[in-house]
């Protein structure tokens, strides 16, 4: 098997990357249990701390539909990035363990988070989003290229609704299920300290209202309908966040002016207010 350098590190690495093998910020060793099914991801998931929570989520193989497609593209990999390693795996969620805001998201990107093994790097997407984090005081940097590039979020931390990068982006309501618990059990452990959860588009706002109604929350029914710059205030006794809505930072939205940066600035800003200790 092929082994490629680390744009950072340098250190070689086949496609994809074995857990445990020196990958920055890798979670997993090359014991970590590895789901194969549903019931697994269930079983797995649960009464874990979520160190090992993340090391799970990143070696799961429970979607052959996914697995198949995120290393095929490790294996083949965009032109502009043959000459460096893909992470290849699921992409577990990244920033604080006790975070007062909790960004979610659809999935990792082909050639972005499948690539870098970070959520939201390595892509237009992931540069919008993290240039907006730092302008309002939620990320050290302006831009997230790699695991290992000294990034860090602030008082903040990021997960997709479904881990492994999909086909075309869309992962079929089966994939999307199968990953719930993983989701489930990370927002069990992070929401304590939770004062804002931010949606990046539909799919993120369904996914996190479903898991924060499993979790307690009195979430309204019908279902409160996704909109940019949408706030839903929600309570579990003497629990209370704020659900707010955000267009993804996806180029089709981007580049048709969809969403500008005053517009994302608006809702993280509004969610770091929120997720200020003042607050």
């Amino acid at each position: 098997m092929t082994e490629l350098p680390h744009p950072l590190t340098g250190m070689l690495f086949p496609s994809p990357v074995p857990p445990g093998t020196g990958w920055p910020d890798d979670p997993a060793s090359a014991d970590t249990p590895v789901a194969h099914t549903a019931g697994e991801v269930a079983s797995l998931a649960e009464q874990v701390p979520l160190a090992e929570l993340d090391a799970r989520v990143s070696v799961c193989a429970a979607c052959p539909r996914l697995v198949e497609w995120r290393e095929r593209v490790a294996v083949e990999k965009r032109a502009s990035f043959s000459g460096e390693p893909y992470w290849g795996r699921p992409i577990a969620g990244w920033g604080s363990a006790e975070p007062r805001v909790l960004i979610v998201g659809l999935a990792p990107a082909a050639n972005g988070g499948n690539r870098t093994g970070r959520i939201f790097t390595g892509d237009r997407s992931g540069d919008w989003l993290f240039a907006a984090l730092h302008r309002v005081g939620l990320a050290t940097k302006p831009t997230s290229v790699h695991a290992g590039d000294g990034q860090r979020l602030l008082g903040t931390r990021m997960v997709a609704a479904v881990r492994c990068a999909p086909p075309a982006n869309k992962p079929l309501p089966a994939e999307r299920d199968t990953c719930a618990p993983w989701l489930q059990r990370e927002l069990e452990l992070v929401l304590p300290s939770v004062r804002a959860v931010v949606c990046l588009g539909s799919f993120g706002w369904t996914a996190a209202l479903a898991a924060l109604r499993t979790a307690g929350f009195d979430v309204p029914r019908p279902r409160p309908r996704f909109g940019h710059g949408v706030e839903v205030p929600l309570t579990d006794g003497d629990r209370t966040l704020v659900v707010l809505g955000c267009f993804h930072p996806s180029q089709q939205n981007t580049f048709t002016g969809k969403l500008t940066e005053p517009m994302i600035d608006a809702v993280l800003g509004r969610a770091a207010g929120l997720g200020s200790p003042e607050a």
